[in-house]
Protein backbone atom coordinates (compact mmCIF):
# COMPACT_ATOMS: atom_id res chain seq x y z
CA UNK A 1 0.00 0.00 0.00
CA UNK A 2 1.94 2.98 -1.21
CA UNK A 3 1.25 6.29 1.21
CA UNK A 4 2.29 9.85 0.44
CA UNK A 5 3.01 11.39 4.33
CA UNK A 6 3.19 15.12 4.76
CA UNK A 7 4.29 16.33 8.16
CA UNK A 8 6.87 19.66 8.33
CA UNK A 9 8.52 18.52 11.69
CA UNK A 10 11.42 16.29 10.87
CA UNK A 11 11.32 13.76 13.73
CA UNK A 12 7.52 13.47 13.58
CA UNK A 13 7.97 12.62 9.76
CA UNK A 14 10.89 10.58 9.82
CA UNK A 15 9.08 8.20 12.84
CA UNK A 16 6.23 8.37 10.76
CA UNK A 17 8.08 7.04 7.85
CA UNK A 18 9.36 3.85 9.59
CA UNK A 19 6.38 3.22 11.91
CA UNK A 20 4.43 2.71 8.07
CA UNK A 21 7.53 1.06 6.62
CA UNK A 22 7.21 -1.55 9.60
CA UNK A 23 3.69 -2.40 9.19
CA UNK A 24 4.26 -3.08 5.71
CA UNK A 25 3.72 0.47 3.48
CA UNK A 26 5.29 1.87 1.01
CA UNK A 27 6.14 5.29 1.36
CA UNK A 28 5.82 7.36 -2.10
CA UNK A 29 6.98 10.59 -0.88
CA UNK A 30 7.27 12.05 2.46
CA UNK A 31 7.07 16.38 2.16
CA UNK A 32 7.27 18.91 4.54
CA UNK A 33 5.64 21.96 2.30
CA UNK A 34 2.39 22.53 1.03
CA UNK A 35 3.37 22.79 -2.72
CA UNK A 36 5.43 19.48 -2.06
CA UNK A 37 2.27 17.58 -0.97
CA UNK A 38 0.57 18.91 -4.17
CA UNK A 39 3.40 17.91 -6.28
CA UNK A 40 3.45 14.30 -4.95
CA UNK A 41 -0.40 13.43 -4.57
CA UNK A 42 -0.97 14.79 -8.40
CA UNK A 43 2.31 12.36 -9.32
CA UNK A 44 2.75 9.66 -7.37
CA UNK A 45 -1.31 9.12 -7.25
CA UNK A 46 -1.16 6.97 -3.24
CA UNK A 47 -3.52 4.98 -1.83
CA UNK A 48 -3.65 6.97 0.88
CA UNK A 49 -2.36 10.40 2.04
CA UNK A 50 -1.39 11.14 5.92
CA UNK A 51 -1.57 14.74 5.58
CA UNK A 52 -0.80 17.56 8.50
CA UNK A 53 -3.13 20.71 8.14
CA UNK A 54 -0.62 23.16 8.79
CA UNK A 55 2.67 23.31 6.60
CA UNK A 56 4.86 25.62 5.32
CA UNK A 57 5.44 28.06 4.16
CA UNK A 58 2.93 29.83 6.18
CA UNK A 59 1.87 27.31 8.66
CA UNK A 60 -1.87 28.04 8.36
CA UNK A 61 -3.68 25.52 6.06
CA UNK A 62 -1.82 24.07 3.25
CA UNK A 63 -1.58 20.52 3.97
CA UNK A 64 -5.08 20.15 4.08
CA UNK A 65 -5.73 22.54 0.93
CA UNK A 66 -3.34 20.81 -1.03
CA UNK A 67 -4.73 17.66 -0.69
CA UNK A 68 -8.53 19.20 -1.10
CA UNK A 69 -6.84 20.46 -4.58
CA UNK A 70 -5.64 16.66 -5.20
CA UNK A 71 -8.69 15.09 -4.19
CA UNK A 72 -10.45 17.76 -7.17
CA UNK A 73 -8.14 16.34 -9.81
CA UNK A 74 -8.50 12.64 -7.96
CA UNK A 75 -11.68 12.16 -7.22
CA UNK A 76 -11.96 9.74 -3.83
CA UNK A 77 -8.06 10.19 -2.96
CA UNK A 78 -8.36 8.78 0.54
CA UNK A 79 -7.34 11.39 3.31
CA UNK A 80 -6.06 11.11 6.75
CA UNK A 81 -5.75 14.22 8.33
CA UNK A 82 -3.34 14.30 11.77
CA UNK A 83 -3.58 17.06 13.18
CA UNK A 84 -3.34 18.98 16.78
CA UNK A 85 -6.14 20.86 16.47
CA UNK A 86 -10.02 19.92 15.40
CA UNK A 87 -10.83 22.51 12.61
CA UNK A 88 -14.10 22.31 11.69
CA UNK A 89 -14.20 23.70 8.49
CA UNK A 90 -11.34 21.79 7.08
CA UNK A 91 -13.22 19.00 8.21
CA UNK A 92 -16.79 19.33 6.95
CA UNK A 93 -14.80 20.84 3.21
CA UNK A 94 -13.13 17.13 3.27
CA UNK A 95 -16.26 15.35 3.87
CA UNK A 96 -18.61 17.51 1.37
CA UNK A 97 -18.44 15.67 -1.97
CA UNK A 98 -19.19 12.66 0.05
CA UNK A 99 -17.12 10.13 -1.62
CA UNK A 100 -13.48 8.20 -0.79
CA UNK A 101 -12.26 7.21 2.71
CA UNK A 102 -11.47 9.92 5.18
CA UNK A 103 -10.02 10.77 8.69
CA UNK A 104 -9.10 13.24 10.69
CA UNK A 105 -7.29 11.92 13.82
CA UNK A 106 -5.49 13.90 16.56
CA UNK A 107 -1.73 13.63 17.24
CA UNK A 108 -2.15 13.80 20.94
CA UNK A 109 -4.82 11.49 20.90
CA UNK A 110 -2.98 8.32 19.04
CA UNK A 111 -1.98 6.22 21.67
CA UNK A 112 -0.31 3.19 20.05
CA UNK A 113 0.46 2.55 17.08
CA UNK A 114 -1.76 -0.46 16.44
CA UNK A 115 -4.52 2.30 16.39
CA UNK A 116 -2.96 4.92 13.87
CA UNK A 117 -1.90 1.69 11.55
CA UNK A 118 -5.64 0.34 11.53
CA UNK A 119 -6.90 4.16 11.43
CA UNK A 120 -4.38 4.48 7.64
CA UNK A 121 -6.03 0.88 6.32
CA UNK A 122 -9.55 1.54 7.04
CA UNK A 123 -9.02 5.38 5.11
CA UNK A 124 -7.32 3.46 2.58
CA UNK A 125 -9.59 0.83 2.16
CA UNK A 126 -12.80 3.85 1.61
CA UNK A 127 -13.72 4.02 5.07
CA UNK A 128 -13.69 6.50 7.87
CA UNK A 129 -11.65 7.18 11.19
CA UNK A 130 -12.41 10.23 13.10
CA UNK A 131 -11.47 11.39 16.34
CA UNK A 132 -14.24 11.61 19.14
CA UNK A 133 -13.32 14.84 19.79
CA UNK A 134 -13.78 15.54 15.81
CA UNK A 135 -17.36 13.95 15.74
CA UNK A 136 -18.23 16.08 18.60
CA UNK A 137 -17.54 19.48 17.32
CA UNK A 138 -19.08 18.43 13.74
CA UNK A 139 -22.19 17.19 15.50
CA UNK A 140 -22.65 20.15 17.98
CA UNK A 141 -22.62 22.15 14.31
CA UNK A 142 -24.71 20.50 12.62
CA UNK A 143 -27.58 19.72 15.70
CA UNK A 144 -30.22 21.47 13.84
CA UNK A 145 -29.96 19.45 10.70
CA UNK A 146 -32.28 17.68 8.78
CA UNK A 147 -30.28 14.12 9.19
CA UNK A 148 -29.27 14.25 12.86
CA UNK A 149 -33.32 15.33 13.80
CA UNK A 150 -34.34 12.17 12.08
CA UNK A 151 -32.05 10.17 14.03
CA UNK A 152 -33.07 8.36 17.71
CA UNK A 153 -30.28 9.87 20.05
CA UNK A 154 -29.69 6.38 20.50
CA UNK A 155 -29.12 6.14 16.31
CA UNK A 156 -26.37 9.06 16.87
CA UNK A 157 -24.60 7.20 19.45
CA UNK A 158 -24.28 4.59 17.01
CA UNK A 159 -23.65 6.58 13.91
CA UNK A 160 -20.96 8.15 15.95
CA UNK A 161 -18.99 5.29 16.74
CA UNK A 162 -19.45 4.33 13.35
CA UNK A 163 -17.64 7.31 12.20
CA UNK A 164 -15.26 6.28 14.23
CA UNK A 165 -14.51 3.24 12.24
CA UNK A 166 -16.05 0.65 14.99
CA UNK A 167 -16.98 -2.97 13.58
CA UNK A 168 -20.99 -3.97 15.17
CA UNK A 169 -19.57 -6.16 17.79
CA UNK A 170 -17.12 -3.12 18.88
CA UNK A 171 -20.22 -0.70 18.55
CA UNK A 172 -22.52 -3.43 21.18
CA UNK A 173 -19.16 -3.72 23.42
CA UNK A 174 -19.17 -0.01 23.77
CA UNK A 175 -22.70 0.84 24.33
CA UNK A 176 -23.62 -2.46 26.30
CA UNK A 177 -26.04 -3.97 23.56
CA UNK A 178 -26.54 -7.11 21.71
CA UNK A 179 -25.22 -7.66 18.03
CA UNK A 180 -28.61 -7.98 17.13
CA UNK A 181 -29.66 -4.16 18.53
CA UNK A 182 -26.71 -2.54 17.02
CA UNK A 183 -27.71 -4.20 13.56
CA UNK A 184 -31.08 -3.04 14.06
CA UNK A 185 -30.11 0.39 14.61
CA UNK A 186 -27.61 0.25 11.48
CA UNK A 187 -30.74 -1.00 9.56
CA UNK A 188 -32.74 2.33 11.00
CA UNK A 189 -30.05 4.57 10.26
CA UNK A 190 -30.30 3.58 6.42
CA UNK A 191 -33.71 4.16 6.32
CA UNK A 192 -33.86 7.78 8.20
CA UNK A 193 -31.15 8.87 5.62
CA UNK A 194 -32.79 6.87 2.68
CA UNK A 195 -29.73 4.79 1.77
CA UNK A 196 -31.63 1.61 -0.11
CA UNK A 197 -29.74 -1.79 -0.01
CA UNK A 198 -28.99 -1.24 -3.77
CA UNK A 199 -27.17 2.05 -3.30
CA UNK A 200 -23.87 2.56 -5.08
CA UNK A 201 -20.83 2.22 -2.58
CA UNK A 202 -20.44 1.50 0.90
CA UNK A 203 -23.55 2.17 2.80
CA UNK A 204 -22.37 2.32 6.10
CA UNK A 205 -19.37 4.84 4.68
CA UNK A 206 -22.23 7.03 2.91
CA UNK A 207 -24.55 7.15 6.19
CA UNK A 208 -21.01 8.61 8.08
CA UNK A 209 -20.47 11.53 5.70
CA UNK A 210 -24.05 12.23 5.70
CA UNK A 211 -24.09 12.35 9.56
CA UNK A 212 -21.26 14.49 9.76
CA UNK A 213 -21.44 16.87 6.55
CA UNK A 214 -24.96 18.22 8.22
CA UNK A 215 -26.44 17.60 4.60
CA UNK A 216 -30.22 17.98 4.25
CA UNK A 217 -29.61 15.36 1.20
CA UNK A 218 -27.83 11.82 1.11
CA UNK A 219 -24.08 12.26 -0.24
CA UNK A 220 -23.60 11.10 -3.53
CA UNK A 221 -22.62 7.38 -3.81
CA UNK A 222 -18.57 6.62 -5.06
Amino acid sequence: MRVVLAEDLYLLRQGLTRLLEVHGFTIAAAVETGPDLLAALLSERPDVAVVDVRLPPTLTDEGLQAALAARRQIPGLPVLVLSQHVQQLYARELLADGTGGVGYLLKDRVFNADQFVDAVRRVAAGGTAMDPDVIGRLLQHNAGSEPLQRLSPREREVLGLMAEGCSNSAIGARLTISDGAVAKHIANIFGKLQLSPTEDGNRRVLAVLAYLNGAAERPTAG
